[in-house]
């Protein structure tokens, strides 16, 4: 392939990943409606997603806790050995409910979400890193920064980051799930 030909096909895939980035959220409100619709959870379903669930969660509440979007390449926390740890976190929050479900089929079409819509935010999330913060980036990127250290802020991850939003959503999520798995 042309050097040309490499532009245009990078240039697709970053139109396309900017796109799923955008929607990610709403799309995501879309799959939860069919995870909770085609879930069969039982009582041992729903306790081994939940312990998997909360630790995501708690991987989120963490990196949030550090997190000062916008403003710098935060390198404290869990941005210390990972790029994306609220992804991960999501990640793993998906993971649990996909166990919590008990259905094949569900595991797969949650995967398949967090595997389009993750790798789409990291590379529209990334570029938008270098063009916001250029070599200080690239440093942070490729492990030759020097970590800063700020303390855990719960206040941050909550009131500044929001990340009271994903809890009330995880323990809507998981409240459906339980009655789905205990109705007589």
């Amino acid at each position: 392939m042309s050097e040309e030909g490499r532009k245009k096909k990078e240039e697709g895939i970053d139109r396309l990943a900017a796109w799923f980035a955008r929607v990610r959220v709403p799309l995501g409100f879309l799959c939860a409606v069919a995870v909770l619709w085609l879930s069969h959870p039982t009582a041992r379903s729903l306790a081994v997603g939940a312990v998997i669930a909360v630790m995501g969660e708690g991987l989120r509440i963490w990196a949030a806790g550090h997190l000062d979007k916008g403003r710098e390449v935060t390198q404290s926390g869990p941005y210390r050995v990972m790029r994306h740890p609220l992804y991960a976190g999501s990640a793993i929050i998906a993971l649990g409910a996909a166990v919590a479900s008990a259905r094949p089929g569900v595991a797969m079409l949650v995967a398949a979400y967090m595997a389009i819509t993750i790798f789409s935010a990291i590379r529209h999330e990334e570029a938008s890193m270098r063009a916001a913060f250029g070599d200080e980036y690239e440093a942070y990127a490729e492990s030759r920064a020097r970590p800063l250290e700020r303390p855990f802020s719960f206040s941050r991850a909550m009131r500044v980051n929001k990340e009271y939003k994903a809890v009330a959503g995880l323990a809507a999520v998981a409240a459906i799930l339980a009655l789905k798995a205990f109705r007589p």
